[in-house]
């Protein structure tokens, strides 16, 4: 499916996750809409991208709860293939007037996070990025090669560690927390 939709130009969101939504519009994937996901989001200027379904509604929830609102949240799905990464969506909220920041979610595994710094120093990106980076406990030597969570967490190498993506993301300056933790970065 990933690859027909690049050949005609469409893009996948997911799979196995809750869709998007932007609350000025009130459109969430069909399963979402049922479970009464994203009643009493606000509309706002801050996107969010996230691997998990779970974390897109309780981020989007506490900016809406915190007065900032929400321009588009969008559940990019944990699996090991997705449709579309962060740095694929992007030059969406850039090309959005009303996003003026960027929360995502992520977690140990898979290259996504490398990605996005790259497509952000490469394209000059207006907008700040704020990181939550799940499961640092992976990082320790008998969880290595567990997977966490969804089916895309497993850790491959020390690049797909949480400790990797953290110094990536600061390189970058791109400040993260992690429940408990706090930033490290300036």
């Amino acid at each position: 499916m990933v690859e027909l939709a690049d050949l005609r130009g469409a893009r996948i969101i997911g799979p196995n996750c809750l869709g998007l939504i932007t609350p000025a519009w009130r459109r969430w994937a069909a399963s979402a809409a049922r479970q009464g996901r994203g009643e009493g989001l606000r509309s706002g200027p801050v996107g969010v991208m996230s691997r998990s379904g779970g974390m897109t509604t309780e981020i989007s929830s506490t900016l809406t709860a915190a007065g900032l609102g929400v321009s588009t949240a969008i559940s990019i799905g944990g699996d090991a293939i997705i449709g579309s990464t962060y740095a694929e969506l992007m030059p969406l909220f850039e090309a959005d007037e009303q996003t003026q920041a960027i929360v995502i979610y992520t977690e140990p595994g898979g290259r996504m996070e490398a990605e996005l710094v790259d497509w952000r120093e490469a394209n000059h990106s207006r907008l700040p990025i704020v990181a939550f980076m799940a499961g640092r406990f992976m990082d320790e030597e008998e969880m290595q090669g567990m997977s966490f969570g969804h089916a895309g967490t497993i850790v491959e190498g020390a690049e797909d560690s949480a400790t990797e993506k953290i110094a990536r993301l600061e390189a970058a300056g791109i400040p993260w927390w992690s429940g408990s933790t706090t930033s490290r970065t300036r």
